[in-house]
């Protein structure tokens, strides 16, 4: 999504500045521009990279203390040099950048247009800063000053936003402002940073304070105040970053996504480390702790999710109706917030997110707080908006992911929801003594069994030279690997720009077998014992029709690999906990392929990272 990035103190604010979008390129953007001001404002932007902006400025070096920078993923307006950020009033003394839409942006832009301001941009950023140009000078017939002028203007506008905020008229001070778009403040020695998430500030201070919605700060170089936008003054608790500068530079890779996908064994590990005890097969999940007693008297458990995420809810669908006889329904969040949903203070809603921030996830788990339910979150970001609204729930400590596409997000997140059900299970008294031993065992073999399949994926390297520029992918899978078909035909989709769809595999009959012939590569997902004959006859309708197979199976189903053009053996585990395995080749498969089209892997187009928009 867009990203922002805001400096005050005693050094070049735009060497941070600059230096601080390039940490935030892998959101997804396509324009960037930076606002510094020294007695007067420097707007330099345009379409493109952050290289770009990186050469206007190093072109004419500005001197400058205090700035604001901006990357943008364009929703009004196209990605042009006009619309991008920052925008400035029609004074030329007021700037800002600004993530989020604002919805009633026509109604606002018509009436300032009535009072005689003239537009220059597409985009409804615009619209905020001429708005508090109008309020400043104008006021209601009385003076205002420029931060209630801020204040006044916020509470006309409907929608979302993350603003940082200039005035010629105050240099020393940034103002910033959120509402559904995340915004944090880094505490710096005689220096302030502002930024949408830490990647950009983690290398300056490790102290953050995260502003919650409808507040607003007043940033100088020696510290910070937070109120809301309603003029209440608020005590904010100052958080300790617990990422490094290491975790987010690619340490020799030549992609994010390939050194994520190479950090699962490690993701996974840190993953369970503490919560799974092989010796006396228990599990503890202090995240949830205060609410286990509601979770395992839950007649019904909801999940709620988008893209990646959504995917992991499937499996944990199939999880907890197996492990813990919970009724479970998973939900796209994005239909959820608009449905007559039928929940109340007896549902448990459960949410999941790599970022903590997806915009129409936070809406369904505000919907669920509404209705009274009790609210779980399962994401990445310690501090995220999720983590700081749900009532409760488990952080997957993956570390950060920079690529768009999800790897190490989605094995992490089925670690934590497969640990959730194994313990709801125990504790409910419907999952089997050893059966459940099993399984954590199984589980605390996971990250090894891993870094087998990654030992090994020279030959996966290999095949996708075959398969580069196939038109067309179809995914089979059954029980716990049907999401896992989703998930393969998505990452492929995402960063190699191919057309691939997941379906189960039974379901092949009911239309998708017409596309079937020579030139369709299928891959199917033959890893859970209980469906493998089944899955055995769907290879051979696919072969009869000539498509080509390729195979995720387990190193001795000797009938399956034997039936495929390639195989990709996975190490033998539990039905339940096979796509944390079967989903490591089809991450590899998508990666290979993409590079060999030369797409923009880490940022891959039209995408971003976090959608903190609708």
């Amino acid at each position: 999504m867009c990203g922002i990035v805001g400096y005050i103190g005693n050094k070049q604010a735009s060497d941070i500045i600059v230096k601080g979008l390039e940490r935030l390129e892998y959101r997804g953007y396509d324009s960037a521009g930076i606002a510094l001001l020294n007695g007067q404002l420097d707007i330099r932007k345009g379409k493109g990279k952050v290289q770009n902006l990186k050469k206007k400025v190093n072109a004419d070096p500005n001197e400058s203390v205090v700035g604001i920078g901006h990357t943008r993923w364009a929703t009004h307006g196209a990605p042009n040099d006009v619309n991008s950020h920052p925008h400035v009033s029609e004074s030329g003394k007021i700037a800002l950048v600004h993530n989020g839409i604002i919805e009633n942006y026509n109604s606002l832009k018509k009436e300032l247009k009535n009072k005689g301001r003239t537009f220059k941009t597409d985009t409804d950023t615009e619209v905020i800063a001429q708005l508090i140009e109008e309020i400043y000078e104008n006021g209601n017939g009385e003076e205002v000053t420029f931060e209630q002028a801020v204040q006044m203007a916020l509470q006309q506008v409907v929608g979302t936003y993350g603003l940082a905020i200039l005035n010629v008229e105050e240099p020393n001070r940034i103002l910033v402002a959120r509402k559904g778009s995340p915004l944090l403040l880094g505490i710096g020695e005689d220096e302030m940073f502002v930024a949408s998430d830490a990647s950009p500030i983690v290398e300056h201070t490790k102290k953050v304070v995260y502003l919650d919605d409808g507040e607003m700060a007043i940033v100088t170089k020696d510290g910070y105040e937070v109120k809301t936008i309603k003029d209440e003054p608020l005590t904010k608790k100052v958080h300790e970053l617990a990422m490094s500068i290491e975790e987010i530079e690619k340490g020799g890779y030549p992609h994010f996504m390939l050194k994520e996908i190479f950090e699962q064994p490690r993701a996974i590990s840190d993953c369970l480390r503490g919560r799974i005890n092989v010796e006396d097969h228990s599990i503890q999940l202090g995240g949830i702790a205060d609410v286990l007693d509601k979770l395992v008297n839950a007649k019904r458990l909801i999940i709620a999710a988008c893209g990646t995420s959504w995917h992991a809810g499937l499996v944990a669908e199939y999880l907890f109706e197996h492990l813990a006889k919970l009724s479970v329904e998973v939900e796209y969040a994005s239909e959820f917030r608009y449905r007559e949903a039928l929940i109340d203070e007896d549902d448990v809603m459960l949410v999941i997110s790599q970022s903590g921030e997806t915009a129409d996830t936070l809406a369904a788990l505000r919907t669920a707080k509404e209705r009274g339910a009790l609210t779980l979150g399962v994401c990445n970001v310690v501090g995220s908006t999720i983590a700081r609204d749900t009532d409760a729930g488990v952080y997957t400590h993956a570390g950060p992911e920079i690529g768009v596409a999800s790897t190490k997000a989605f094995t992490t997140q089925v670690s934590v929801l497969a640990m959730m059900a194994i313990m709801l299970g125990q504790r409910r008294g419907v999952l089997d003594e050893d059966y459940a031993a099993r399984l954590i065992e199984e589980l605390d073999r996971i990250p090894e069994k891993v870094q087998e399949i990654l030992d090994n994926s020279e030959p996966i390297k290999d095949m996708a030279k075959l398969f580069t520029y196939a038109p067309n992918f179809l995914y089979l899978g059954r029980t716990y690997n049907f999401p896992v078909a989703l998930e393969g035909a998505l990452k492929l989709k995402e960063i190699s720009y191919i057309h691939a769809e997941g379906y189960p595999a039974a379901e092949m009959k009911h239309g998708p077998i017409a596309l079937i012939d020579e030139m369709m590569p299928v891959v199917v997902i033959a890893a859970t014992d209980h469906t493998n004959e089944k899955m055995i006859s769907n290879i051979e309708e696919v072969k009869a029709r000539d498509g080509r197979i390729i195979s995720i199976t387990g190193e001795d189903n000797d009938e399956v690999i034997d039936l495929s053009e390639f195989s990709c053996p996975i190490p033998e585990t539990e039905d339940c906990l096979s796509p944390l395995l079967t989903s490591i080749p089809l991450q590899l498969l998508s990666y290979y392929i993409a590079v060999n089209r030369g797409c923009n892997v880490d940022q891959p187009r039209n995408l971003a990272k976090s959608v903190t928009v609708e």
